[in-house]
């Protein structure tokens, strides 16, 4: 294979100090996504820390969840005299083996590379997984090597949804067939055949199954969850690789690779291309985010464009890819991706209402989002700023839009209805519909039933939104008829929750009560184009969620002076669920607290300058946890640890959009 010149700039490259601690170099990952919904992701160490880990994780034909194929290749280089272990996993109390001895360094971009010193021989391996296919590619790149070495490759082969773990059973099927050039297994019937397939180098098969048993999952296990199973391997690849080798292991699900290496230079090439010209068109940080927005944009098995809403184990979620449109695609200047996710999610519309989690079909999502309908509308709106065509916007959008409102406005599922205020009421005791929606065994943590701020600023957005779509297509009838609604949504919103006393937003209006907890919900209403506050009320709401919300990672979800404060997000899944909402820091929501200040304080220099700096406390976490990425939140007291997923789309998308906002030097 012809040698590939490396790209202009390597982002997050760790030397031998930094892998020598095994500890503290697994707990950081990377991920390479598939643009299907699939992906490879495990740590700089290529040691599997949780079930979601693996080389090859895909969704199978037909089927909505994740599957881990491939967790991992068992490496060793052998010579006559010594065998040199690359791969690590986690038994009880140790790792093995111990392929962090010959680990040098760790490059994670533009895809990661692994550089191992065995003796006189280095080894190079690199994971690229193949853009808008369920496969994976392992190059491996061998130098001096003694007379009669080899490289001996044993996959582990989990065959399960990514949720589950698996323990060792005789439903197994453990034959391996032969293919031209690699081998086929299908361990069980009711999921489909990996195919390996090898060029590059002199190799042979050897059968050997065998059950690893006890590998462990210490990141499941720290979150409260059963962290141990069993994995299967059908036996060994062999390649010799004496002096010098250079091959191509390429793993799917479907067809198998006819050309590994060909395969490999085309999305290689590809993607440092993309690189290069993304890197040099934006400062590092900034273009090391904007590539890190394509993870997240996926084909659907329908064929629409689709965002993910985080790694290693969200979906596809309503409310997220709304929320998170507009950063990953208008703010890197892809207007066309961004009507194209709008126009595919159209045929889910239901009575109004858009699934918080999206499945194969209408019939199988779920929809129980209160928000998600009010978050396309707000993305809508962002979309027909930017430039879209007016016909779409007028003949797809303006439909969808009235439709929505219509439905919010008369009433339709869980418990949505304009009240007589003209505000939006939803939800119940037992229903939390909002971003806020984590629940226990005992309900609602933060329970939002009845007028939700955020809500019924989206609401009166959307109103006015419609009102003038309705003039744009000339029809004034209806464009009265949405005015006289906003102008009455407007009133009551102050009534309820302007707070004049503290100036501030209440978080939610319920039984003539208005909830005076300090939350974030009120910088998305202050934060919003078309708001119904004055530009000294939002600059009220910024003042206090600077005081008592803003922090170097985000903003917190709830006021340290609440007696309900949660200062850590830790433990099992009962304790996170507790702490989500009640004081751990989201950093997408510094997005709308910058959007917000700018539409209160105006653009000057030195305020952008102000502004811009909170993101930059936020760039140090691109090393800290998923590479490349931000974490999905953070502890709400110093020092502000990472939790949840190590890539989240709307931090991403909030990133990308707040550069954008205060780059253009006037009002959002």
């Amino acid at each position: 294979m012809p040698a590939i010149a490396s790209p202009p700039l390597v982002l997050t490259r760790l030397d031998r100090d930094a892998v020598a601690a095994p500890e503290r170099a697994a707990a950081l990952e990377w991920i390479e996504a598939d643009g299907l919904g699939g992906y490879a992701a495990s740590t700089v160490l290529a040691c599997p820390t949780r079930r979601y880990h693996g080389l090859l994780v895909a969704r199978p034909p037909g089927n909505p969840r994740r599957h881990v194929f491939l967790s991992r290749f068992e490496e060793t280089l052998e010579d006559a005299q010594r065998s040199f272990p690359l791969s690590m996993a986690r038994y009880a109390g140790l790792f093995s083996p111990e392929g962090f001895r010959h680990l040098e360094s760790f490059e994670a971009r533009p895809h990661p590379s692994f550089r191992y010193r065995c003796g006189p021989a280095e080894v190079r391996r690199e994971v690229m997984a193949v853009r808008g296919r369920p496969a994976v590619l392992c190059r491996y790149r061998v130098s001096g090597a003694e007379p009669g070495a080899a490289l001996v490759l044993r996959p582990l082969l989990p065959f399960r949804e990514a949720d589950l773990l698996t323990e060792e059973n005789g439903a197994l099927d453990p034959r391996a067939a032969p293919l031209p050039a690699g081998i086929r297994c299908r361990p069980y019937e009711s999921l489909p055949a990996i195919d390996l397939v090898l060029d590059g180098a002199p190799w042979q098969f050897l059968p050997a199954p065998v059950w690893y048993r006890g590998i462990q999952f210490p990141a499941d296990q720290e979150r409260g969850y059963h962290g141990r199973e069993d994995e299967f391997s059908p036996g060994v690849l062999r390649i010799a690789v004496a002096g010098e080798a250079d091959f191509v292991v390429a793993a799917t699900i479907g067809a198998p690779v006819e050309d590994p290496s060909a395969l490999w230079r085309r999305e290689s090439e590809g993607r440092r291309r993309r690189a290069a010209a993304v890197l040099a068109a934006r400062p590092a940080a900034d273009g090391r985010v904007a590539l890190a927005a394509d993870d997240f944009l996926f084909r659907a098995p329908d064929g629409r464009l689709g965002v993910v809403a985080g790694y290693p184990w969200f979906g596809e979620w309503g409310r997220d890819t709304f929320v998170a449109l507009p950063g990953l695609t208008l703010a890197r200047g892809e207007l066309a991706a961004c009507g194209e996710v709008l126009a595919g999610t159209l045929p889910f519309l239901k009575d109004g209402l858009l699934p918080n989690v999206y499945g194969t079909s209408p019939a199988d999502s779920h929809y129980g989002s209160v928000d998600a309908s009010l978050w396309f509308a707000w993305a809508a709106r962002h979309y027909q700023r930017a430039g879209a065509p007016r016909a779409r916007v007028l003949d797809e959008l303006r439909p969808a839009l009235t439709e929505i409102a219509r439905a919010y406005h008369d009433g339709t599922g869980l418990g949505i209805a304009a009240d007589a205020g003209g505000l939006i009421a939803a939800g119940g005791p037992g229903l939390n519909g909002t971003w806020m929606d984590a629940r226990t065994a005992s309900g609602p943590v933060t329970p939002r039933d009845g007028c939700a701020v955020e809500i019924n600023a989206l609401w009166y957005s959307l109103l006015q939104h419609v009102e003038m779509l309705a003039l744009a297509a000339g029809d004034r009838r209806s464009a009265r008829e949405w005015q006289a609604r906003r102008l009455r949504a407007r009133r009551s919103f102050l009534e309820r929750f302007w707070l004049e006393n503290g100036s501030y937003l209440a978080d939610r209006w319920r039984d003539g009560s208005a909830d005076r907890a300090v939350r974030p919900n009120m910088v998305i209403a202050a934060a919003l184009e078309q708001s119904p506050l004055t530009r000294a009320q939002r600059a009220g709401v910024v003042a206090l969620a600077r005081a008592e919300l803003l922090t170097p990672r985000g903003l917190r979800t709830l006021s340290p002076r609440d007696p309900a404060y949660v200062p850590r997000y830790r433990g099992g899944p009962r304790e996170r669920d507790e702490a989500y909402h009640q004081g751990t820091v989201w950093p997408w929501l510094l997005g709308f607290y910058v959007e917000a200040s700018l539409r209160a304080h105006g653009t000057r220099k030195a305020h952008r300058a102000e502004l811009s700096a909170l993101w930059d406390a936020l760039v140090p976490e691109l090393d800290r946890a998923g590479l490349g990425h931000f974490s999905e939140v953070f502890d709400g007291d110093p020092p502000h640890s990472a939790g949840g997923t190590f890539a989240q789309a709307w931090n991403t998308a909030e990133y990308l959009r707040s550069r954008a906002l205060l780059a253009r030097g006037r009002n959002p």
